[in-house]
């Protein structure tokens, strides 16, 4: 029982070791491997071969436009809340035992976690991981550096990812060049990116990112310097 009460002390210790090692680490350098890029690589192969198109863009090189509209959309509280929209989750809850139709609650931090470190099954094991890692990146990483990540590591069609990558594969234009219509359509794909197609929008795409242009229009320039005193006004639809 003494060595297992070790063996048990040891791995705990080389796990926080390890995981708060790999969050200080990407703090500093580009995110370029993800689980989920590796698994899609071979869920997408065809006779092509094996490709992906991904490229790294600091946040000062993508237009803020695509802050505003993925804040608006995903996560209205981003600059407030410590990782987790504790509001959104309730409503979440609310709805589920009313039978609704549940809209997401998941914040853009848990959703960089959950990109950059777990597998996308859907499990207790999974949720605890990117749970964990979503304080971690709070705790070390500025919201600016949040951003940058979910930003450049985001999936929008298959095997692309990313919006430098999206933004030359759809629209052939840098980051930087995107305007509020090219926004709002990349922010549209992201709960669906295997089934919706910037290449070929459908019109409830074209619908779902007029509504979102309105939700931008109403949130305003994310500003991460001075972030507002409070939670904004829920817009998320979801």
């Amino acid at each position: 029982m003494r060595y297992l009460g070790r063996l048990v002390c040891y791995l705990a210790i080389f796990w926080f070791t390890f995981s708060v090692g790999s969050a200080l680490w990407l703090r500093l350098v580009p995110v370029t491997v993800t689980p989920l890029k590796v698994i899609r690589l071979f869920q997408n192969f065809s006779g092509e071969g094996f490709s992906v198109k991904s490229r790294w863009c600091s946040l000062e090189r993508i237009d803020p436009l695509m802050a505003q509209a993925v804040v608006a959309t995903e996560d209205n509280n981003f600059l407030t809340h410590g990782g987790f929209d504790l509001e959104a989750i309730r409503r979440a809850i609310d709805e589920r035992q009313r039978g609704r139709r549940v809209r997401g609650a998941s914040t853009i931090s848990q959703q960089t976690a959950k990109n950059v470190w777990c597998t996308p099954d859907q499990t207790w094991f999974r949720k605890g991981w990117e749970a964990w890692y979503t304080l971690l990146i709070e705790i070390l990483w500025s919201k600016h550096r949040i951003m940058e990540v979910y930003l450049n590591v985001i999936e929008t069609h298959n095997n692309v990812y990313g919006v430098a990558a999206t933004a030359r594969t759809f629209y052939e234009k840098p980051a930087e060049r995107l305007n509020a219509h090219e926004a709002s359509m990349i922010a549209t794909v992201l709960p669906s990116p295997r089934r919706m197609n910037l290449a070929r929008p459908s019109p409830y795409m074209v619908n779902r990112a007029a509504q979102v242009r309105r939700l931008m229009n109403r949130l305003g320039p994310v500003d991460f310097d001075n972030p507002p005193p409070k939670p904004a006004e829920n817009l998320r639809r979801r």
